[in-house]
Protein backbone atom coordinates (compact mmCIF):
# COMPACT_ATOMS: atom_id res chain seq x y z
CA UNK A 1 0.00 0.00 0.00
CA UNK A 2 1.32 3.33 -0.95
CA UNK A 3 2.73 5.42 2.01
CA UNK A 4 0.05 8.92 2.33
CA UNK A 5 1.31 11.83 0.87
CA UNK A 6 3.25 14.41 3.31
CA UNK A 7 3.77 18.18 2.14
CA UNK A 8 6.43 20.00 4.66
CA UNK A 9 4.75 22.98 5.57
CA UNK A 10 6.34 26.75 5.68
CA UNK A 11 7.12 28.72 8.86
CA UNK A 12 3.79 29.91 10.86
CA UNK A 13 3.49 33.16 11.15
CA UNK A 14 1.59 32.43 14.53
CA UNK A 15 -1.31 30.56 15.79
CA UNK A 16 -3.64 30.48 19.07
CA UNK A 17 -2.47 27.79 21.66
CA UNK A 18 -5.98 27.55 23.83
CA UNK A 19 -6.35 26.53 27.24
CA UNK A 20 -8.13 23.47 25.98
CA UNK A 21 -4.45 22.63 25.16
CA UNK A 22 -2.70 22.07 28.74
CA UNK A 23 -3.79 19.25 29.70
CA UNK A 24 -2.68 17.19 26.76
CA UNK A 25 0.68 19.54 26.78
CA UNK A 26 1.14 17.80 30.80
CA UNK A 27 0.44 14.66 29.36
CA UNK A 28 2.82 14.87 26.72
CA UNK A 29 5.37 16.43 28.77
CA UNK A 30 5.14 13.15 31.27
CA UNK A 31 5.35 11.15 28.08
CA UNK A 32 8.06 12.84 26.95
CA UNK A 33 9.75 13.03 30.19
CA UNK A 34 9.44 8.77 30.10
CA UNK A 35 11.52 8.95 26.84
CA UNK A 36 14.05 11.12 28.15
CA UNK A 37 14.60 9.58 31.50
CA UNK A 38 15.19 6.11 30.28
CA UNK A 39 18.65 5.17 30.00
CA UNK A 40 20.68 2.35 27.27
CA UNK A 41 20.46 1.78 22.56
CA UNK A 42 17.88 -1.23 20.12
CA UNK A 43 18.94 -3.99 17.99
CA UNK A 44 16.94 -4.07 14.79
CA UNK A 45 13.99 -5.34 15.19
CA UNK A 46 13.06 -8.57 12.92
CA UNK A 47 9.64 -6.99 11.99
CA UNK A 48 6.60 -5.30 13.63
CA UNK A 49 3.95 -6.11 15.40
CA UNK A 50 0.28 -5.50 15.78
CA UNK A 51 -1.00 -3.47 18.80
CA UNK A 52 -4.88 -2.35 19.03
CA UNK A 53 -6.90 -0.80 21.77
CA UNK A 54 -9.01 -3.48 24.11
CA UNK A 55 -12.13 -1.41 22.54
CA UNK A 56 -11.04 -1.20 18.82
CA UNK A 57 -10.97 2.18 18.74
CA UNK A 58 -6.70 2.70 17.65
CA UNK A 59 -4.10 0.42 16.55
CA UNK A 60 -0.55 0.84 15.50
CA UNK A 61 2.45 -1.43 15.22
CA UNK A 62 5.29 -1.65 17.44
CA UNK A 63 8.58 -3.46 16.92
CA UNK A 64 9.44 -7.30 17.52
CA UNK A 65 11.41 -7.20 20.66
CA UNK A 66 9.62 -4.71 22.50
CA UNK A 67 7.88 -5.43 25.61
CA UNK A 68 5.23 -3.38 26.87
CA UNK A 69 5.39 -1.33 30.25
CA UNK A 70 3.24 0.46 32.69
CA UNK A 71 3.47 3.97 34.35
CA UNK A 72 1.20 5.12 36.74
CA UNK A 73 -0.54 8.71 35.68
CA UNK A 74 1.63 8.48 32.46
CA UNK A 75 0.57 7.59 29.04
CA UNK A 76 -1.91 5.58 27.79
CA UNK A 77 0.90 2.92 26.43
CA UNK A 78 4.61 2.85 26.83
CA UNK A 79 6.66 0.14 24.64
CA UNK A 80 10.49 0.20 25.11
CA UNK A 81 13.06 -2.46 23.31
CA UNK A 82 14.33 -5.03 26.23
CA UNK A 83 17.67 -4.87 25.01
CA UNK A 84 18.35 -1.10 25.14
CA UNK A 85 15.51 0.76 27.12
CA UNK A 86 16.11 3.57 25.90
CA UNK A 87 14.39 3.57 22.73
CA UNK A 88 10.98 4.27 23.63
CA UNK A 89 6.99 4.29 22.01
CA UNK A 90 4.75 6.32 23.76
CA UNK A 91 0.51 6.59 23.20
CA UNK A 92 -0.91 10.35 25.07
CA UNK A 93 -4.64 10.23 24.45
CA UNK A 94 -5.74 13.26 25.89
CA UNK A 95 -8.99 15.65 26.30
CA UNK A 96 -9.58 18.51 23.61
CA UNK A 97 -12.69 20.45 22.80
CA UNK A 98 -15.09 18.17 20.71
CA UNK A 99 -15.53 20.60 18.00
CA UNK A 100 -11.43 20.82 17.59
CA UNK A 101 -10.25 19.83 14.23
CA UNK A 102 -6.51 19.23 14.78
CA UNK A 103 -5.94 22.28 12.22
CA UNK A 104 -7.61 24.52 14.76
CA UNK A 105 -4.73 24.11 16.40
CA UNK A 106 -2.29 25.59 14.21
CA UNK A 107 -0.27 24.33 11.18
CA UNK A 108 2.02 21.23 12.12
CA UNK A 109 4.72 23.83 12.27
CA UNK A 110 3.16 25.85 14.80
CA UNK A 111 2.42 23.29 16.37
CA UNK A 112 5.31 21.29 16.62
CA UNK A 113 6.71 24.24 17.27
CA UNK A 114 4.92 24.47 20.51
CA UNK A 115 5.28 21.76 21.39
CA UNK A 116 9.04 21.75 21.25
CA UNK A 117 8.93 24.91 23.48
CA UNK A 118 6.44 23.88 25.93
CA UNK A 119 6.23 20.37 26.75
CA UNK A 120 9.78 18.96 25.07
CA UNK A 121 11.80 21.34 26.45
CA UNK A 122 10.51 23.64 29.14
CA UNK A 123 12.41 26.72 30.07
CA UNK A 124 14.55 25.53 33.02
CA UNK A 125 14.80 21.51 31.86
CA UNK A 126 18.02 21.63 30.87
CA UNK A 127 17.40 20.73 27.26
CA UNK A 128 16.63 22.12 24.11
CA UNK A 129 14.61 21.03 21.24
CA UNK A 130 15.43 21.76 17.62
CA UNK A 131 11.50 20.98 15.42
CA UNK A 132 14.12 19.20 12.69
CA UNK A 133 10.90 18.60 10.00
CA UNK A 134 7.12 19.00 10.23
CA UNK A 135 4.61 17.57 7.58
CA UNK A 136 0.62 17.27 7.69
CA UNK A 137 -0.68 14.02 5.73
CA UNK A 138 -4.10 12.96 5.34
CA UNK A 139 -4.80 9.32 6.10
CA UNK A 140 -8.33 7.69 6.64
CA UNK A 141 -10.00 11.06 6.17
CA UNK A 142 -8.24 12.53 9.04
CA UNK A 143 -5.39 15.20 9.30
CA UNK A 144 -1.93 13.73 10.82
CA UNK A 145 1.16 16.08 11.59
CA UNK A 146 3.59 14.07 11.77
CA UNK A 147 6.95 15.75 13.63
CA UNK A 148 10.59 15.22 13.71
CA UNK A 149 12.63 16.78 16.70
CA UNK A 150 16.71 16.29 18.13
CA UNK A 151 16.24 17.49 21.53
CA UNK A 152 19.74 18.31 23.25
CA UNK A 153 20.56 17.14 26.91
CA UNK A 154 23.44 18.18 28.61
CA UNK A 155 24.92 14.98 28.33
CA UNK A 156 23.77 13.62 25.27
CA UNK A 157 21.38 14.32 22.05
CA UNK A 158 18.36 12.21 20.84
CA UNK A 159 16.06 12.20 18.70
CA UNK A 160 12.22 12.13 18.18
CA UNK A 161 9.63 11.13 15.63
CA UNK A 162 5.74 11.68 16.53
CA UNK A 163 2.18 12.32 15.23
CA UNK A 164 -0.60 14.22 16.22
CA UNK A 165 -4.37 13.22 15.10
CA UNK A 166 -7.50 14.67 16.82
CA UNK A 167 -10.57 12.73 16.86
CA UNK A 168 -13.97 13.04 18.70
CA UNK A 169 -12.39 14.99 21.41
CA UNK A 170 -9.57 13.28 21.66
CA UNK A 171 -6.07 14.31 20.74
CA UNK A 172 -3.70 11.10 20.35
CA UNK A 173 0.19 11.36 20.30
CA UNK A 174 2.40 8.68 19.28
CA UNK A 175 5.73 9.30 19.58
CA UNK A 176 8.71 7.52 19.53
CA UNK A 177 12.14 8.40 20.46
CA UNK A 178 16.27 7.41 20.80
CA UNK A 179 19.64 8.52 21.12
CA UNK A 180 21.00 10.48 18.26
CA UNK A 181 23.78 7.43 18.19
CA UNK A 182 21.00 5.10 16.73
CA UNK A 183 19.18 7.47 14.87
CA UNK A 184 20.18 6.76 11.28
CA UNK A 185 19.89 3.20 12.23
CA UNK A 186 16.43 3.19 13.42
CA UNK A 187 14.87 5.95 10.83
CA UNK A 188 13.43 3.66 8.89
CA UNK A 189 11.72 1.31 11.52
CA UNK A 190 10.51 4.85 13.46
CA UNK A 191 9.09 5.99 10.58
CA UNK A 192 7.07 2.84 9.67
CA UNK A 193 5.74 2.90 13.69
CA UNK A 194 4.42 6.26 13.25
CA UNK A 195 2.84 6.22 10.27
CA UNK A 196 0.75 2.51 10.79
CA UNK A 197 -1.25 4.76 13.41
CA UNK A 198 -4.67 4.32 12.32
CA UNK A 199 -7.96 5.07 14.05
CA UNK A 200 -10.27 2.46 13.15
CA UNK A 201 -14.19 3.29 14.65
Amino acid sequence: MAAPHARALPPATGSPWGSSLARPLLALLLAVTVALGATGCSALAAGLNNFQSPDGRYAFLYPTGWTRVQVNGGPQVVFHDLINSDETLSLVISEVNSTNELESLGSAVAVGEKLGRNVIAPEGSGRQAELVKASERQQGGRTFYDLEYSVHLADRTRHELATVVVDRGRLYTLATSTNEARWSKVKPLFEQVIGSFRLQI
